[in-house]
């Protein structure tokens, strides 16, 4: 199995772990507190994990540039902002409808990286890449639109919108990490996609703990009594973006977002085997789209 996708499929089951353990922080904190935590304690994790990869594998890290602390500012903005966008969506009661449209990232990445990185790959992948998000729009709307009109009123909703504007923002975010962890020199792509980890994490608890400092100053020490539970968040979420920005760093941000996909699937077996909650017919149906569109992409690979 090539690295890029063990990485990804890991990635997906190290984010839906994160978020349901962020669950347990949103009635302690605000929202920007809450996001504060997975960079703030994110940071020593990467950190880490650098340490351990080095020793074991060797090699030393890259001299960072100008260009390259640029990029990894963006993607940490994108990262930021998509968040916020998403969390936006769900203000207007539209938790499914906003998180489907967000989904659309694999698509708009798959645009963005044609037009300014020259990344192109086979048809076979381009159809793979629209099923598997396809099916995840399916997943998340199943149930509640019953016609083509239905599909179009969701889509001009405010919580489709604001989704679809998150779903940019990430594909942004990915391709300017991709961009970042090539800007760096080194033969291992993995040490550089590891050292990337570090900085953004960095440069968004900077941005986002000036603005949380700034506006919710009462926030901040929530983020230190809520230790246990942050930690646990943070190096989730660390070892899930570790496992993203590998991922990016060997292979086009479409693919991998597209391979990405699989996430639903982690939460719809949370779902059943944790939660104790009975699939539907279209889950399933949705999950195997979504499986069938992964396929696709390494195919068309």
């Amino acid at each position: 199995m090539p690295i890029w996708v063990a990485a990804t499929l890991l990635a997906g089951l190290f984010q839906t772990w994160r978020t349901a353990l962020q669950q347990k922080l949103r009635g302690q904190m605000s929202v920007n507190a809450a996001a504060v935590v997975r960079y703030l304690y994110g940071v020593p994790v990467g950190m880490a994990l650098v340490g351990l990869y080095l020793l074991v594998f060797g090699g030393g890290l890259s001299a960072p540039s100008w260009t390259y602390l640029l990029f990894c500012a963006l993607g940490g903005l994108g990262q930021i902002v998509g968040t916020n966008l998403l969390i936006m969506s769900f203000g207007y009661r539209g938790f499914a409808v906003g998180t489907a449209y967000s989904k659309t990232e694999a698509v708009q990445a798959a645009v963005i990286a044609l037009v300014f990185l020259g990344e192109g790959f086979g048809a076979l992948a381009w159809l793979g890449i629209a099923v598997s998000v396809g099916g995840t729009l399916y997943l998340s709307l199943a149930g509640r639109v019953t016609s083509l009109r239905d599909v179009a009123a969701a889509t001009v909703q405010p919580s489709a919108l604001y989704g679809l504007g998150a779903g940019f923002a990430f594909a942004l975010c990915a391709i300017a990490i991709r961009a970042a962890t090539q800007e760096i020199e080194g033969p291992d792509a993995t040490l550089r996609a590891l050292q990337t980890l570090v900085v953004i994490n960095m440069l968004q608890t900077l941005m986002q703990g000036s603005w949380l400092a700034a506006t919710e100053r009462q926030s901040i020490p929530m983020l230190f009594r809520t230790w246990r539970s942050s930690a646990q968040v943070g190096a989730l979420s660390a070892c899930g973006s570790a496992c993203w920005f590998t991922g990016f760093a060997h292979a086009p941000v479409a693919l991998v977002r597209a391979v990405g996909q699989v996430e639903i699937l982690f939460t719809l077996l949370f779902s059943r085997f944790f939660l104790k909650e009975r699939m539907k017919r279209t889950d399933v149906v949705g999950a195997l789209v979504v499986v069938g569109g992964v396929v696709l992409v390494l195919l068309g690979r």
